[in-house]
């Protein structure tokens, strides 16, 4: 399946939402990153002061590539936020997920409310 993405924005938490699917093309993450810099420019915080909420639960293992390519945009400066929790399904992506970043303010979660709950508490 084609890579597809949805960001929705939360300005009361300062939260993007952001919701991936499928095997993704440079293109589609060319285009995620110019969406999530809109989609942080209209939230009221200071740069990287935002919290991000990212549902990977119906991606695909991606190429080493496409591994590489996203591991450059969660560590932009442009999009990068205080906190970031991934949600996933699968073993495999969750260790692919892994492997986007190391710093701190990562988690990993199975469950959606949980990471909502770990990212605003």
């Amino acid at each position: 399946m084609q890579g597809w993405f949805a960001i929705d924005v939360e300005k009361d938490l300062k939260l993007i939402r952001l919701t991936m699917g499928g095997f993704f093309e440079s293109a589609t993450i060319v285009e995620m990153r110019t969406r999530m810099v809109e989609a942080i420019a209209t939230l009221a915080c200071a740069a990287n002061d935002h919290l991000t909420l990212c549902d990977i639960c119906e991606m695909d293992i991606q190429s080493q590539e496409r591994v590489g390519e996203f591991a450059k945009l969660v560590g932009s400066d442009d999009v990068r936020s205080r906190r970031l929790a991934f949600v996933t399904a699968r073993s495999l992506a969750r260790l692919q997920a892994k492997r986007l970043t190391s710093r701190e303010g990562v988690e990993f979660f199975t469950d959606p409310d949980m990471a909502l709950d770990w990212l605003t508490g």
